[in-house]
């Protein structure tokens, strides 16, 4: 399983009734499976940190490099990168 159904969409309210039952899912936590794009980023990051990216200017330079655009389809910029990767953590 790539995502975790039981993810709640919005934060649980304390209060009576509210408290969920321990279960053992999956370590992953998304809401839904990964989109192509973010599959293709995270290959892309993974072969860019094998080959030496520490940076973030080295991340954006090799992924550039690899030919790999944002969602948008334009090379990758620090700022769009560091966007992204918000847009990706929410």
């Amino acid at each position: 399983m790539d995502h975790n159904p039981f993810l709640r969409k919005a934060p649980a309210l304390a209060g009576r009734g509210s408290v969920e039952q321990p279960q053992n899912l999956e370590w992953q936590t998304r809401a839904a499976p990964p989109t192509e794009f973010e599959n293709r980023l995270a290959d892309a990051l993974e072969r860019a940190f094998a080959a030496g990216a520490e940076t973030l200017a080295d991340v954006v330079a090799r992924l550039n490099e690899m030919q790999v655009l944002d969602a948008s389809g334009a090379r990758w910029s620090e700022a769009s990168f560091e966007a992204e990767m918000r847009r990706l953590g929410e």
